[in-house]
């Protein structure tokens, strides 16, 4: 069974969330500190960790980061309604995607079938396919990426997005573009959104510089 694990100080919700997340044949466990958080994920390993940002000892942004130094996991963040800077931090430290409080629970369960669907690989039916440059290496069979003969951990968007644009190089692609292809992001955010995903897949392709800015229209992607 899928394991989603909840961090929420919320104890209520851990308990509620869990019986409706079961109908689904997903097994959500909660903690409500990022100490006991943190430990239960080392322990559990979920495919998916759903965070809510105001935390005690350290809030879900700190979290999210720890979580991303050593693991690619999908993480949506809870944040509060309308905080649209929330939104921003949390995908800048590393978020797949978000959803605002207070949510129906049946919007959370589709977030999260949603981002599982595009991490999920069928290995029986998948072909060995490989993306590759001279310093580049994406393994689309593993979901794997390297630079310069160095495994990169990207998260699920970030691999959408290298894998997206790679597969059709000096292709232009405005954010609304790129908006169309990846799902999760909120449309009030997106301009914001897609150029700080952009922004950290630059970051961790370092010291390759395949994408680049076309002024004025979006981004593309050039294997010099």
């Amino acid at each position: 069974m899928t394991i989603i694990l909840l961090i929420d100080d919320d104890e209520k919700i851990g308990t509620l969330l869990s019986e409706y997340f079961a109908k689904f044949n997903l097994n959500l466990i909660s903690e409500t500190t990022p100490s006991a958080g943190l430990a239960r994920f080392e322990k559990a390993q979920p495919d998916l960790v759903i965070l809510d940002v105001m935390l005690p000892e350290m809030d879900g942004f700190e979290v999210c980061q720890k979580i991303r130094k050593h693991s690619n996991v999908p993480i949506l963040m809870l944040t509060a309604r309308g905080d649209i800077n929330d939104r921003v931090i949390g995908l800048e430290a590393g978020a797949d995607d978000y959803l605002p409080k207070p949510f129906d629970p049946r919007e959370l369960v589709a977030r999260v079938e949603s981002i599982l669907s595009r991490v999920t690989l069928d290995t029986t039916n998948i072909p060995e396919n490989l993306i590759q440059f001279e310093k580049l290496i994406i393994n689309k069979n593993s979901y794997e990426v390297h630079v310069n003969g160095n495994k990169v951990e990207l998260t699920t968007k970030e691999y959408a997005l290298l894998l997206l644009m790679s597969e059709h190089p000096n292709k232009v692609y405005s954010r609304d573009d790129i908006m169309n292809e990846l799902s999760g992001i909120d449309s009030e955010l997106f301009s914001r959104s897609i150029d700080i995903l952009v922004s950290r897949l630059r970051n961790k392709l370092k010291p390759l510089d395949y994408i680049q800015t076309v002024w004025g229209v979006g981004y593309k992607f050039v294997a010099a």
